[in-house]
């Protein structure tokens, strides 16, 4: 059904932004036949970075979880735009790669990461089903709390 998704997004109360330029040598996202890679996403609004600092420290856990929802987001603004506007053309969640900007003896990644993972199965049920990592990172770009990049198949 046509805008299943979407109607999915609204009942959730999910606005999905503007998909991100890239500030760089690279592009958001490479099709290989059906798989599209899509580049790490960051927690930003409207163009602007939220989440600044290291979880462990400047944020907790749930602190981390809502800018790993942001991240979230931004990768299904790319993969609306890979599908060429229509959601539905999601056939799979394949894998999401989730990077915590955290201190040395954080090790809670994996909950932190949670808050991408519960966006892609809330909206995309068992399509948005995945496997993926969680790691810690010294440092991320412009010092934010968490990036997420993703695989998705389409249609």
């Amino acid at each position: 059904m046509a805008g299943s998704i979407d109607a999915k997004l609204k009942e959730l109360g999910i606005e999905v932004p503007e998909p991100a330029a890239p500030v760089a040598n690279y592009v958001p996202f490479v099709a290989v036949g059906k798989l599209v890679f899509i580049s790490g996403q960051v927690p930003l609004v409207d163009g602007k970075p939220q989440y600044i600092g290291k979880v462990g420290t400047t944020f907790s856990v749930e602190e981390g979880q809502q800018a790993a929802r942001i991240c979230a987001m931004n990768l299904i603004a790319q993969m609306r735009a890979a599908a060429g506007g229509d959601l539905d053309k999601v056939k799979r969640v394949v894998r999401l790669g989730g990077f915590v900007n955290s201190t040395p003896d954080f090790t809670q990644q994996p909950s932190v990461v949670n808050g991408a993972s519960d966006v892609m199965v809330e909206v995309f049920g068992d399509k948005g089903k995945h496997c993926r990592t969680a790691v810690s990172a010294g440092a991320l770009p412009l010092d934010v709390a968490v990036e997420v990049d993703a695989v998705v198949e389409l249609e």
